[in-house]
């Protein structure tokens, strides 16, 4: 038995060599982490990240000629969708070149927020529609992907079910975010988001939002305000000590290392911050 699964990966492994080089570009890091998965040990295939390692969310992006430049070597953009890349428009000529997967599809938004890889069950279907949909563009290397695909969003699934198991019983799930990346994350481990600091990075609280934070996190006692690592948390530090609630670090997963298990490993220590502050 030993012998021909040898042989059969022999002969699979001859057939994907023979396949044309493919450039895969992908828009920013959760997608970059997915792909690299979903490729594994694919000959002649390479995944570029569009934009910067330490770039937080996409929502005010601006394009420099050196990602015109990698946009117009891609034979494949992997995008996130649901409206995160709006970005792209002013590149319309440069991305009509490249085929176009986007991750998102199929998947129900909330309030149309665009957030979807924050969940790890959500992030098992991109990586599923990312396998598929390389699979249809690629056929050379399809059984590779498809096989692949199925491989990590079963992980990505098992990590859902541990982090569900360890956060389940904690006394408190009233939180405060720095910005509204959490839904489908806070949906699926039962949280809630009682308020959040910034509505988009960038735009710090008026003085009056400030002043109603504090009140609401007297009025629930809430115990932690979530910061971004990617992100000053000037305006959170306010809230702190006004309110004497703890600052815990709570990753969208938008950066980090270039590592396949990469967001397994933040995912893991979003579940221990959040267990270290709210038990």
């Amino acid at each position: 038995m030993k012998f021909l699964c040898f042989i059969l990966f022999a002969y699979f492994a001859a057939g994907v060599a023979t396949a044309a080089p493919l450039r895969i570009v992908t828009t920013f890091y959760p997608l970059q982490i997915a792909a690299l998965n979903v490729v594994d040990h694919a000959p002649e295939v390479t995944v570029e990240n569009l934009t910067p390692p330490v770039a937080g969310c996409l929502h005010d992006y601006q394009l420099t000629p050196a990602d015109l430049a990698r946009l117009a070597r891609a034979d494949v953009l992997i995008v996130n969708g649901a409206g995160l890349e709006s970005f792209l428009d002013k590149a319309r000529g440069v991305v009509a070149q490249a085929k176009i997967v986007e991750a998102s599809t199929g998947i129900e938004l909330l309030n149309g927020n665009p957030h979807v890889w924050v969940s790890p069950l959500l992030a098992a279907r991109q990586v599923e529609n990312i396998g598929a949909a390389l699979a249809r563009l690629d056929p050379d290397r399809a059984e590779l992907y498809r096989r692949n695909a199925k491989a990590y969003a079963a992980r990505l699934r098992a990590l859902a079910v541990k982090m569900r198991v360890g956060l389940k019983d904690l006394p408190a799930h009233d939180i405060i975010t720095f910005h509204e990346a959490f839904p489908y994350f806070v949906r699926e481990f039962g949280f809630r988001v009682v308020a959040v600091v910034e509505r988009e990075p960038g735009a710090e609280p008026s003085a009056r939002e400030l002043a109603d934070t504090i009140t609401l996190v007297k009025q629930k006692k809430v115990r932690a305000l979530f910061v971004e690592p990617q992100y000053p948390a000037r305006s959170t530090a306010v809230i702190a000590r006004a309110t004497g609630a703890k600052i815990a670090v709570l990753d969208p997963v938008v950066s980090g290392p270039v590592a396949p298990d990469a967001y397994l490993c933040i995912m893991e220590k979003n579940a221990a911050e959040l267990q270290r502050v709210l038990k």
